[in-house]
Formats: C-alpha cells, sequence, structure tokens
C-alpha cells in the first residue's frame, strides 16, 4: 500500500483554488467590483472630460481602462464561476484500476467529499 500514497491528491486538485471555495468567489467577487469600478471611471474619461494634458489625452487612458476593465470583468466572473459548488454537491466515487511496483493490480474505490 505504501507505493499508492501519494497519488490521491494530485488527481483531484481543480482550478483554481483546491479546497478553498470561499476564497475564490470573495477573489471573483472583488475582481468583478474593480473591473466595473474601472469601466466606470474609463468612461467618464472617455466620455465627460474634456481637458487635454501635455504630451497624453485623457480620452485614450479611459479608452485603456475601459478595455482593462471588460478582460478583468471577464476572468473574474471564470474564476468565480468555476469557483462554485455544482448542483450535484462536492461527493464524488471514482473506480479505477492501480498497478503496484510489483506488477499486482487492484481496484480502488475512493469518495472524495
Amino acid at each position: 500500500m505504501r507505493e499508492l500514497k501519494g497519488l490521491g491528491p494530485r488527481l483531484f486538485r481543480t482550478w483554481p483554488m483546491a479546497g478553498n471555495e470561499t476564497e475564490a468567489q470573495e477573489m471573483g467577487l472583488a475582481g468583478m467590483v474593480f473591473s466595473m469600478i474601472s469601466i466606470a471611471a474609463g468612461a467618464v474619461m472617455y466620455w465627460a472630460v474634456t481637458s487635454q494634458g501635455h504630451g497624453f489625452r485623457l480620452s485614450t487612458v479611459g479608452v485603456i481602462l475601459m478595455v482593462v476593465g471588460a478582460v478583468g470583468l471577464v476572468i473574474s466572473t471564470v474564476i468565480f464561476a468555476t469557483s462554485r459548488q455544482q448542483a450535484g454537491g462536492r461527493n464524488r466515487t471514482y473506480d479505477r484500476q492501480v498497478t503496484d511496483t510489483q506488477g499486482r493490480t487492484a481496484a480502488v474505490h475512493e469518495e472524495v467529499h
């Protein structure tokens, strides 16, 4: 049984956090809020600010903020969506065949909670 010791945890890791859905959800929500603020600030800079700086345009900075905010919103939404519990719950069972170093095979039934 010693040969099979390290197999389990590597097989069941999921992205982005292995066992901390709450932290991933909070990270996704915070990213969404930051992205929405970035989009709003960029929109104000693009459509409402009329003054010009020396060497740069505030409207260009506004467009950059809106694009960065949109990309951040998509990434945060993906992180939030993948960190949520699935409808069927977290309990899963796996049946697999394993072979040890001496060539013996065994059927393994694992329940992951």
